[in-house]
Formats: C-alpha cells, sequence, structure tokens
C-alpha cells in the first residue's frame, strides 16, 4: 500500500491515475478537488514478478478552517496509517514553502519509508528544483527522490519500478482486473462533478456537491442515474442551469458520454439542482463519500 499525500493541486490524482493507467480519480485545477480517500489499484509486471499496489489517493492537506475540511484532513493523514510507504508529492512552481512545512514537519515524525517525487519537471527549472528537494529531504529524510510529470508520464515508470520494488510479500488484496474500490454510484458522482468543475472553473465556489439519488439497471442492459447537483446559495442556481438549461445540459452530456465509455453500457443521466445552505453540515453527504461525521 502507497499513501499519496501532498498540499492541494500537486497533482496526486493525476499521479495516481497514470500509475494505474487508467482514471480512477477526478481531476481539475480546482483546490481541494478530491474530498475522500480513495484506492487506485496498479499492476507492475517484471520478469520475475506481479506486483499490485494499492494506491491511496488523498484529499490534500491543508489548514481546515470548516467542518468538511476537516475531515478532508483527517481522512488524508489517516490514508497513511498501515502504508507501506508515503509519496510526499510537491508541486515545485504553485506550492509556497509555507503550505510545505507542516506537512514536511508531521512526516518526519512518522516511521513509514517516505519517498520525495517532485512534480512538473516539464516546466520547472532544473536549479531551483534540485535545491527546494535538498532542503525538504533535510527536514525529513526521504528515502528516495524522483523528479516527475504526472500530467505528461515522464519519469514515472521508473517511480513505479521503485514502488513496487518496495512492496512486501502478500496476497493480492484485489482481483487482477479491478482498478478501484469506489462503487459504480460514486464514480458517476465524481465524474459529473469533475464536469461541473471544468465548464463552470471559477464561476462556482468550492462549496458545491453531487450527491447520488438512484442508480438503475434497464432491462435492455443500460444504465438510468439519477443525481443532485448541490449548492449553498439560491444565486449559483442560473449560473449551473445556463441561459435555458444551456449549462446543465452541457454538464449532463460530457458526463454521461464519458461514464458510458467507462462503464461499457448506454447511460441515461438526469441532472437536477437543490439549493442547501448547509449541505456540509448534513451527515449523510459525509458517508455517501466515504469521511467521518463528527456532530
Amino acid at each position: 500500500m502507497v499513501a499519496v499525500i501532498g498540499a492541494p493541486n500537486a497533482g496526486k490524482s493525476t499521479l495516481v491515475n497514470q500509475l494505474v493507467g487508467q482514471k480512477v480519480a477526478i481531476t481539475s485545477a480546482k483546490a481541494q478537488t478530491t474530498r475522500a480517500r480513495m484506492l487506485g489499484i496498479a499492476l507492475h509486471e517484471s520478469a520475475d514478478a506481479k506486483t499490485q499496489m494499492i494506491l491511496v489517493d488523498t484529499p490534500g492537506i491543508f489548514s481546515p478552517k470548516r467542518k468538511l475540511d476537516r475531515a478532508m484532513v483527517t481522512a488524508a493523514w489517516d490514508g497513511t496509517q498501515s502504508a507501506d510507504a508515503v509519496l510526499l508529492l510537491v508541486d515545485p512552481i504553485k506550492q509556497r514553502r509555507h503550505e510545505l512545512e507542516p506537512l514536511v514537519e508531521a512526516l518526519a515524525k512518522r516511521p513509514e519509508r517516505k519517498i520525495l517525487v517532485l512534480n512538473k519537471v516539464d516546466k520547472a527549472k532544473k536549479e531551483p528544483l534540485l535545491a527546494l528537494a535538498e532542503d525538504l529531504n533535510a527536514k525529513a529524510e526521504f528515502a528516495e527522490i524522483y523528479f516527475i510529470s504526472a500530467l505528461t508520464g515522464d519519469g514515472v515508470p521508473e517511480l513505479k519500478d521503485a514502488l513496487a520494488g518496495m512492496m512486501p510479500e502478500a496476497e493480492w488484496m484485489y482481483p487482477e482486473d479491478q482498478v478501484s474500490d469506489a462503487s459504480e454510484r460514486l464514480l458517476a458522482t465524481e465524474i459529473t462533478r469533475e464536469q461541473l468543475y471544468q465548464q463552470l472553473h471559477d464561476e462556482l465556489p468550492y462549496d458545491s456537491a453531487v450527491r447520488p439519488e438512484s442508480y438503475t439497471q434497464r432491462p435492455d442492459g443500460s444504465v438510468e442515474i439519477r443525481q443532485q447537483i448541490v449548492i449553498g446559495r439560491e444565486s449559483q442556481k442560473p449560473i449551473v442551469l445556463g441561459k435555458g438549461g444551456s449549462m446543465i445540459k452541457s454538464i449532463g452530456e460530457a458526463a454521461r458520454k464519458e461514464l458510458s465509455e467507462m462503464l461499457g453500457v448506454k447511460v441515461h443521466l438526469f441532472l437536477h439542482v437543490k439549493v442547501d445552505e448547509k449541505w456540509d453540515e448534513d451527515k449523510e453527504v459525509y458517508e455517501e463519500i466515504g469521511l467521518e461525521w463528527k456532530g
């Protein structure tokens, strides 16, 4: 088991997708896109062994201000428990030192094998990158350091080789063809939420959610999915709906297309918008995305 941690927007989900070899976690330019701890299941084949690696894609670790944020940070640290290796992913371009310092200090006290991975080698300048690696290593004594691009895949095969070599001998935890522990129901809400972020960019604040209502297989083998887009304010509703319902239609079409490809069947997706100022205080929402509820 490998826990992938880092500050928000470091590229953790993109890296997990690269290591698995297909999409198992949603990504967007919006910070804190990953909310729940999700497992990606990667296989590595060498001349003498076939290794299964369980990659724990965790929410970004940051200074939490509200209940949902606190639950996400707790989920991130919980994700490192019982890991055979903890991988700290750093974005050397976006992340400031003050964001990383508490994270590195906390890691320094932990007994797990620690790997430092610096992302965006395709964009970052070499000298500052090496200086940052040296500085972080002095604080936490990482077992190994890698330089990669999670987006292009540069350096990822070498990292995957190294991670496979760190895994202990044991029975595989999942079937060979399984790539994630997420249910199709949860995956469907995540795909819609990704489209919500991608198509609305900064127009929609972070405080929105997609909740599952029903997931039904029709007699013809197709799947009918009904979901609720929950927003915090009435003023956000016209943004999500768009003129004449054009935006919600566009979000639905893109999510439906991706879900059809992912599930291998025709998908009928129905979305509607609900305003709930206190959705992030709802115990059911936490349970749906696998976060711990503390009333």
